[in-house]
């Protein structure tokens, strides 16, 4: 069930669009839907309200002057902290002990 501070990406003309933050979900004045208001995650960033069913907020397919839309929650995947990936070698096998070296960043002085 998507809920306030999901991301989903929708759907629009069954092609995944654009990506957004569900920032509010309010019942409506009509019995059984709801305001939603979404951040697009867009450059620049936009905010809209679309006021729908609760099954079309988890996911059922609906439609908008005639296009077909899909609201489809993104699921993160959960970070694993204290995990450390394989960095990059400089030759040799894969993990056996090469480490990368630290350059650091110089200015240019003017």
């Amino acid at each position: 069930m998507s809920r306030e501070g999901d991301i989903v990406l929708i759907h629009i003309k069954d092609q995944p669009t654009i990506y957004a933050r569900i920032e509010a979900i309010e019942p409506d004045i009509k019995k059984g839907w709801y305001r939603v208001t979404l951040l697009l995650l867009s450059i620049p960033q936009q905010a809209i309200t679309w006021i729908l069913r609760d099954e079309y907020i988890n996911g059922v397919p609906f439609t908008m002057d005639g296009n077909p839309i899909m609201m489809q929650e993104v699921k993160m995947m959960p970070v694993q902290r204290g995990v450390k990936e394989p960095g990059p070698t400089t030759g040799g096998e894969a993990g056996a002990g090469n480490k990368g070296k630290v350059l650091p960043f110089k200015a240019n002085p003017k």
